[in-house]
């Protein structure tokens, strides 16, 4: 993370904590600032320009979401990603997808598929300019939409937190195809949205499961690669 100060002009209430909000955040997901990595308020604070309040009231709503951790010692540190585990988190993800997307084609209303098509929309943008942020940005709301389609608070609630604790994984997804995201994965979307649409409920639950498995499966080798060289001794 860059320690030039930033210039910013005089911010209205809670601009502060919005600003700070989205640098951490882009720098995390990014992995510009690795997991583990200790966060400085008293340096945030200087390089910002702002006290240390709005700094702290970023920091909880990150720590929502699952990016950052506070220590017993109060210090902050970049939340680490859990990759022995991560088989429990595929698993509570691939079944959020089938769920969101089954109840989205029984339940979805005229409007929900307008504003789902607008996220695709913006998704669709994100990977024809190779824009990894966005597209982690936007493929979280498209997702989400179609989970706020299926209404059910419950499921809603439970797909955000693991969308939003993904979001380095996906970055993850993204870098290896060189933020050069193939067409067809943008195609599955469509596909999923067809569903919908048609009120398909099992070929819903089909297409998200299918989307689901592509995007675990390379993660998993992307993991499993053996990235080890031969040394001449």
């Amino acid at each position: 993370m860059s320690t030039k100060p930033i210039s910013t002009p005089e911010r209205k209430r809670g601009e502060g904590v919005k600003l700070v909000y989205e640098i951490l955040r882009d720098d995390i997901i990014d992995l510009v600032m690795p997991p583990g990595s200790p966060i400085d308020e008293i340096q945030l604070a200087e390089r910002l320009s702002m006290s240390r309040t709005p700094i702290r009231e970023a920091l909880v709503r990150l720590a929502g979401e699952g990016l950052v951790t506070t220590l017993p010692n109060r210090s902050t540190v970049v939340s680490n990603i859990d990759f022995l585990n991560l088989h429990t988190f595929f698993d509570a993800l691939t079944l959020m997808y089938r769920v969101t997307t089954r109840l989205a084609a029984e339940y979805r209303s005229t409007e929900d598929l307008a504003q789902i098509r607008a996220h695709q929309a913006a998704f669709t943008h994100a990977v024809e300019t190779q824009d990894a942020l966005a597209m982690i940005s936007t493929n979280r709301a498209f997702h989400a939409a179609i989970a706020e389609a299926g209404r059910n608070p419950y499921y809603t609630g439970l797909f955000s937190r693991l969308l939003d604790e993904g979001r380095r994984i996906l970055r993850i997804y993204y870098s290896s195809f060189d933020d050069r995201l193939p067409q067809e994965y943008v195609d599955e979307h469509n596909d999923i949205i067809a569903a919908i649409e048609a009120q398909d409920i099992a070929a819903a639950d089909r297409l998200a499961s299918q989307h689901a498995d592509q995007i675990v499966n390379q993660i998993r080798r992307l993991i499993s690669r053996d990235r080890r060289q031969q040394i001449a001794l």
